[in-house]
């Protein structure tokens, strides 16, 4: 219903209200606003009506957000938007035939989505010790990235057609490693569905024109109750090639945040567990520190 439609209708019945019986069956019309009692009657009537048309001017817009996929990601990635994050990460590698290695890193990130700036660099075991990746995330276009390598003393730029493959051993691709700008994709919503038994919904998205990717199609389920991202299931042609599954979800310094993710390369049958520790947002953090040239100090 309409808002004018609805003035119309508490007019009539104003109307309507205003008209009173004489007996003998003689109608006669008085002022409402002279009795007090019938104005309190009048106001008790209309009242339910007022109060359900604010309820609709209240839960339209967000009807109108869970219709839009576009609209469901930016609230997503606005309520997780920070100025900095830093955190301590362990990796538990899991190969198809079981076997199993262990790996630390720790990142640090400047900015947020297609504006950020990110630092990955390895703490464990001995092998990687030290080996970092720069990632420069735009929001026009794909990101640059830049991996050091401290046993050959070299850095060396990621070229495009190289992120497809396996970051050190892990299940992540380099791409994998990116954020994903809102801009940077086309979206449709294709159902609900329950993931961990929390209720999602269910988005496609296609990378634009400009935006460089190994995936085709990326599906995402977004959580209702808190728009955390639950799982991102992502295509080569018509194959699902990486699922990421994300859980023990917290509220850390009032952002929702997945402390642990899962990432599986169904096409190796092998999985990264990355467990998220000593989390924090909004650290103090320089430009000068996400450089080629601050990717070879020790730290």
């Amino acid at each position: 219903m309409s808002n004018r439609v609805a003035q119309r209708g508490f007019a009539a019945s104003d109307q309507r209200l205003a008209v009173s019986y004489q007996p003998g069956g003689k109608r006669h019309g008085r002022n409402l606003r002279d009795s007090g009692r019938n104005e309190d009657f009048v106001a008790r009537a209309t009242r339910p009506c007022a109060a359900g048309s604010l309820l609709v001017l209240i839960f339209l817009p967000l009807v109108a957000l869970a219709q839009d996929p576009r609209a469901i990601v930016q609230e997503s990635q606005r309520r997780g938007r920070s100025n900095s994050q830093r955190y301590e990460g362990s990796l538990e590698v899991i190969a198809a035939n079981g076997k199993t290695s262990r790996k630390s890193w720790t990142s640090q990130r400047l900015g947020s989505y297609g504006d950020s700036k990110s630092v990955i660099r390895f703490t464990a075991p001995a092998e990687v010790k030290g080996v970092a990746l720069l990632v420069v995330n735009h929001p026009d276009r794909s990101a640059d990235q830049w991996m050091w390598t401290p046993s050959i003393g070299r850095d060396r730029r990621i070229a495009l057609q190289d992120r497809s493959t396996r970051f050190f051993g892990t299940d992540f691709s380099f791409e994998d490693l990116e954020e994903r700008d809102v801009d940077q994709y086309d979206y449709k919503l294709t159902g609900e569905e329950p993931i961990d038994g929390a209720p999602c919904w269910r988005i496609e998205s296609r990378p634009r024109q400009g935006k460089v990717s190994q995936y085709t199609l990326s599906r995402v389920w977004i959580r209702k109750d808190n728009y955390v991202p639950a799982q991102y299931e992502n295509m080569v042609k018509d194959q699902v090639a990486r699922r990421l599954h994300e859980s023990d979800i917290r509220s850390v310094q009032n952002i929702w945040t997945a402390c642990t993710l899962e990432m599986t390369d169904l096409r190796r049958n092998s999985r990264t567990i990355l467990r998220i520790e000593k989390l924090a947002y909004n650290v103090p953090m320089q430009d000068d520190d996400f450089t080629v040239q601050a990717l070879r100090r020790e730290q």
